[in-house]
């Protein structure tokens, strides 16, 4: 069974940059069937999806709010999926949780050219992150 534990949060000024990591343990990215997004709780909201990468890492998708400003990534050698966050609002404010999605709902996302952006599409979530962006 796949672990997933996320590092990188804190807080900084509006403006600044955060690079987010997911580690994960029980099984290699390099197997290329592990399908990884990454969501976002604000206070008294709902989580909210934030960016997927394909199983194959191939592709990447991200929520219009935070287009063009965040990056999603996997790093191999450390069997990690990265989100790179640049440009920081506000109302980037939250905890960050990455997850695992279902493999036969990636792979048939995947093959449809789509992401997975509701969490009950996800079956292991990391315990999260802390990020807070003052103005």
């Amino acid at each position: 069974q796949v672990r997933l534990i996320e590092s990188g949060g804190g807080t900084v000024q509006a403006g600044g940059s955060l690079r987010l990591s997911c580690a994960a343990s029980g099984r290699s990215f390099s197997n290329n069937d592990m399908a990884m997004g990454w969501f976002r709780q604000a206070s008294g909201k709902e989580r909210e999806f934030v960016a997927y990468i394909t199983r194959t890492g191939g592709r990447t998708f991200y929520a219009d709010s935070v287009k063009d400003r965040f990056t999603v990534s996997r790093e191999m050698a450390k069997n990690t999926v990265s989100l790179q966050m640049n440009s920081l609002k506000p109302e980037d404010t939250g905890v960050y949780y990455c997850a695992l999605a279902d493999p036969n709902k990636a792979y048939i996302a995947q093959r449809e050219g789509i992401p997975l952006r509701r969490p009950d599409n996800f079956n292991s979530w990391g315990q999260g992150t802390q990020v807070t962006v003052s103005s």
